[in-house]
């Protein structure tokens, strides 16, 4: 087990009830994040409590009503991996920008400039998100966040999400060695070998993966390809 004196408060509130375990924070928000840790090397006191700061522990009938087991290490788990963990200065930083950048990511790679039919840059959508002052949530996952914020930038900037299908047409020199990655960026709508070896498709796509799409095309095929958004 870790050290109590380096360790911090994971709880969690079901019913009525508030249980608290003390928790390494490194290792319990690696755990967290979906890394194998054994759960012995993360809790630091082999007990529940409802105030953990008061050593007010939890009785069995509560542990057993709230989780079906009176397990520690296994009631420990579902804390740490469903409940709020007290983080460092350091950790709560982290992952504040390493969250907005999952949420930039997404949707730089799913909306698009409606005015323009192309992507917004990822700085562009940077800083609607801080005119905007959109504030994000640690605890919650990118996919309920996004639709969030997208309503806080749409004012400042013109976006949407779109699909859009681009067809190509790969000289037969570099069909066979590209058919793979560039069937596979997107849903392939049309597949079809010509009679001069070359290869024609229409891949469906997010409108904002276009620019990665052009990319991936140009360099399997030196620049030889060609490409038309229908």
């Amino acid at each position: 087990m870790v050290s109590l004196d380096e360790s911090v408060i994971a709880r969690l509130k079901k019913g009525k009830h508030q249980f608290e375990v003390f928790v390494d924070p490194d290792t319990a928000l690696a755990f967290r994040r979906g890394e194998k840790i054994n759960i012995d090397d993360i809790v630091a006191v082999e007990s529940v409590f409802s105030d953990a700061n008061q050593g007010d522990h939890i009785s069995e009938s509560d542990l057993e009503s709230a989780f079906g087991t009176t397990d520690v290490m296994e009631i420990a788990r579902n804390i740490i991996l469903h409940g709020e963990l007290q983080l460092t200065k350091e950790q709560r930083k982290h992952m504040l920008e390493d969250k907005t950048r999952q949420i930039v990511t997404f949707i730089v790679q799913n909306a698009i400039n409606p005015q323009t039919m192309t992507p917004h840059p990822r700085n562009r959508i940077e800083k609607a998100m801080e005119e905007a002052k959109v504030h994000i949530d640690l605890y919650k996952s990118v996919e309920e966040q996004v639709n969030i914020v997208m309503k806080a930038i749409r004012p400042i900037i013109p976006i949407r999400f779109e699909e859009i299908n681009i067809a190509v047409k790969v000289p037969a020199e570099y069909a066979a060695k590209s058919y793979g990655e560039i069937s596979k960026f997107g849903v392939l709508v049309k597949n079809e070998w010509q009679g001069d070896g070359s290869w024609v498709a229409v891949i469906k796509m997010p409108a904002g993966m276009q620019n990665d799409f052009y990319g991936l095309v140009n360099h399997l095929t030196k620049g030889d390809a060609e490409t038309k958004i229908l």
